[in-house]
């Protein structure tokens, strides 16, 4: 299998995502106005919002925690030291390039998931990219691919990948892998059969005090070397630029800095691979307005990003710590903390995986349960997709770091394709939700979406009993 995912993984990160995700990031940056820098302040009064009592819907700042309990995984931490490892410091320039422009493609995909939601089993909202492709775009073969693919990528193989990632850190102390897998699904299903409103419960508790505590280390490793973070910084862009030589021996390859950050970016943050905007949907919005779940999901990729990615970054590059071949991803990260905190710091990134990664697998499991919804599963086939969620958990704790990220890369490739050509498809309505949202701000009003105002939305598939 190892030759067809890696020649998936040359077609989608060699020639398609590499240039397509930047290209759909500055498209939208530009078509919106710049929204993620202008409107910064909007993303924080959306989540913070609690909208009207609606027992269909979850809060906005519930759908924030499960958003970030996913993009909040291992590759905050294993992810930006294999970044550092392959592309050199200068991958982290291209992460936070990456996630600029991401800003603006996570509004669109999670204004237009929230736009096109609908009433799903036992009332609850569902939507997300297959059911805007298949109501929207009136492709039901494309939303139908999409869907496999999401559930592929998040509901089973992303599962391994956060479930390697904290059996690698925890076999350091002794902990046999087997244990860490099993241990690790049944808590999982503790919470995942709760269905989707226990998983906001539990991401709305868990997700801000690990978030907390993380970047809350990482200040104070970046106050106590205060003197170095200049040349840290310096550093970081002149690498990206191909201007010095790269940490793990790549001379001055911008392309490597490049590929590895947009790579690794992506896999961080989501933004255009169309797996937040399915939370996204199922909020109760504040204001009452597709667009303000846009605002929240973008500030998801800020957080991720620019603030736990980059708190990884600078702890890596202000230790002794050297990337290499055997030092790299989580065993890197724990060296580097090991050199700031002392003991303790294996410890802390240890504890720091078992939190990231496993909220990450709850919050993909909310992600794949959608899928399973939308492709007409009902009660019987989402017990099935719990029950291989936490299969997947005991296998990934077993397998390779390699297989299972290359196969996480190829999945993650097909995803975000279907999504950016659906998005970029559907953007003149993203700019429309978008246009009356910042008019009704303008003149001073709570905004509100009515789909009377908007006729031909309505036989586009837009609800109107959502949107009365």
């Amino acid at each position: 299998m190892d030759s067809v995912i890696n020649f998936l993984n040359d077609i989608f990160w060699g020639y398609v995502l590499i240039y397509g995700l930047l290209a759909v990031g500055v498209f939208f940056t530009l078509r919106l106005g710049f929204i993620q820098i202008r409107h910064f302040p909007e993303m924080i009064r959306c989540t913070l919002g609690r909208g009207d009592p609606d027992a269909d819907g979850i809060s906005p700042l519930q759908a924030l925690s499960v958003s970030l309990a996913s993009r909040v995984g291992t590759g905050n931490i294993a992810g930006v030291a294999v970044a550092i490892t392959l592309g050199g410091p200068g991958a982290v320039f291209w992460m936070w390039v990456v996630a600029s422009l991401g800003m603006a493609t996570a509004y669109a995909e999670s204004a237009l998931a929230q736009l096109y939601k609908v009433h799903g089993p036992h009332g609850l909202y569902r939507g997300g990219p297959a059911f805007y492709i298949s109501r929207g775009l009136r492709m039901h073969w494309l939303a139908a691919l999409f869907a496999v693919a999401l559930i592929l990528s998040f509901g089973l193989v992303f599962e391994a990948v956060q479930a390697n990632s904290i059996a690698e850190a925890w076999v350091t102390f002794g902990v046999p892998r087997w244990a860490t897998g099993v241990g690790l699904a049944a808590i999982t299903g503790v919470i995942i059969f709760g269905g989707i409103p226990q998983i906001a419960r539990a991401a709305e508790w868990i997700v801000p005090f690990m978030a907390g505590a993380y970047l809350l280390a990482a200040a104070w490793v970046f106050a106590t070397n205060l003197a170095e973070v200049p040349a840290v910084l310096s550093h970081i862009v002149q690498s990206a630029f191909g201007l010095t030589e790269a940490a793990s021996g790549v001379a001055g390859s911008m392309a490597a800095a490049m590929l590895n950050g947009v790579k690794r970016g992506l896999f961080s943050n989501e933004a255009g691979m169309g797996s937040a905007p399915n939370i996204a949907a199922a909020a109760r919005p504040h204001p009452h307005h597709p667009a303000s779940q846009g605002f929240v999901q973008a500030l998801g990729v800020f957080i991720d990003t620019i603030l736990v990615c980059t708190a990884t970054a600078v702890m890596i590059l202000l230790s002794g710590a050297v990337p290499s071949a055997e030092l790299t991803g989580v065993a890197l990260t724990q060296a580097a903390l090991g050199e700031h905190f002392g003991s303790w710091g294996l410890y802390f990134v240890a504890v720091a995986i078992l939190f990231f990664a496993f909220t990450s697998i709850i919050g993909n499991y909310a992600y794949a349960e959608n899928a399973v919804v939308f492709l007409g599963g009902g009660d019987g086939a989402i017990l099935v997709m719990r029950l291989a969620v936490l299969g997947m958990v005991v296998w990934g704790a077993l397998q390779a770091v390699g297989t299972v990220f290359n196969f996480a890369d190829a999945s993650m490739g097909l995803m975000a394709t279907i999504n950016l050509i659906a998005i970029v498809a559907m953007s003149g309505i993203i700019l429309r939700i978008t246009r009356d949202y910042l008019e009704q701000r303008r003149l001073g009003r709570r905004p509100e979406f009515h789909l009377a105002a908007h006729p031909d939305l309505a036989d586009r598939g837009v609800d109107p009993d959502i949107w009365r």
